[in-house]
């Protein structure tokens, strides 16, 4: 696909300190990034960093794609709509939610396209005897995407092809929802079309989804474990502050509150070590979650910092 406009990468002159990790009173690491929070009609509320350079949203880019394939008159219900936005972890139980969208399909697994993989989750990955293409974490997305083809009458073997009638649905729903037309389209891990775009962008486009009356947030909240996985950051979040949690490959995160405020942000490096904890910061320092319950989900979600048996620091919020 050709570039809308020229291309303008997130680069370190662009971004600041998202959360550092402190070791025996010493600044250890610095994770740098940018985030913008918006509020439920898109305005800025804090933005930090070069919140309009382009990254790839990657998996947050789910719920749009969701949208947009659910308009084809799916009747997707509960699991069934988490899974269609989800970066699973490959369980049993995620498995054989993402059959019952195939099987209302007429399908089966070898129709998807996305590449096969090792189930994300620790205990699921031991038990498999080899990758499948069901247990990759976006089956769930390509089922949907298969289910609204079949509903549609349009050809399966090509459903990820930019000019296939899905994919043109797609950018056209998400230039819809983010108001502009995304800057450039790549290819994402599981083979699918990739917007590149601005964080503030990013943003918009999820509080302009939850004002939509979409049924995806809500039901993400009504079965957070479908999201990711149970003992998983994203569903961590989820179970203990109400907020949409939704990770993206390379350290990107959005935050979506049930008032449909909206958080974006990516870390330089890639790393999602900082990205809930900044994430929840912004969301709690202005009043929209809950502080001791974000402080209870960023401290389920952070790796501890230990010197022998003992605690020696931990991951602080710089923003």
């Amino acid at each position: 696909m050709s570039d809308a406009i020229p291309l303008r990468p997130l680069s370190p002159a662009g971004c600041v300190p998202l959360a550092v990790v402190e070791r025996s009173g010493l600044i250890e690491s610095q994770h740098l990034g940018a985030a913008v929070l918006v509020d439920p009609d898109g305005a800025v509320l804090e933005a930090h960093g070069d919140v309009e350079a382009h990254v790839y949203p990657r998996s947050t880019l789910k719920p749009f794609q969701a949208t947009a394939a659910l308009r084809s008159g799916l009747g997707l219900v509960g699991e069934q709509l988490v899974l269609s936005t989800a970066s699973h972890a490959g369980t049993e139980r995620h498995q054989a939610v993402v059959r019952t969208i195939l099987d209302g399909a007429g399908l089966d697994a070898s129709a998807l396209r996305c590449p096969p993989a090792w189930p994300g989750d620790r205990a699921a990955r031991a038990a498999a005897s080899a990758p499948s293409r069901l247990a990759m974490n976006c089956s769930g997305k390509h089922a949907t995407f298969l289910a609204a083809c079949v509903r549609e009458g349009w050809t399966l073997e090509d459903y990820l092809a930019p000019e296939h009638p899905l994919q043109a649905r797609i950018r056209s729903v998400v230039a819809e929802l983010t108001g502009a037309e995304p800057a450039h389209w790549g290819v994402d891990g599981c083979g699918a079309p990739v917007a590149a775009m601005g964080l503030l962008q990013l943003a918009r486009g999820l509080a302009a989804l939850e004002r939509s009356g979409s049924p995806l947030p809500a039901a993400i909240r009504e079965h957070p474990w479908a999201i990711d996985g149970e003992g998983q950051a994203n569903t961590a979040v989820i179970e203990r502050t109400g907020v949409v949690a939704k990770l993206g490959a390379e350290g990107v995160l959005v935050l979506l509150t049930p008032e449909g405020a909206a958080v974006a942000l990516k870390s330089l490096d890639g790393s999602h070590r900082a990205t809930t904890i900044a994430g929840l910061g912004l969301l709690a320092r202005n009043g929209l979650v809950d502080a001791e319950a974000a402080a209870d989900a960023a401290a389920a979600t952070a790796e501890a910092v230990t010197g022998g048996d003992e605690v020696v620091g931990g991951l602080r919020l710089a923003l």
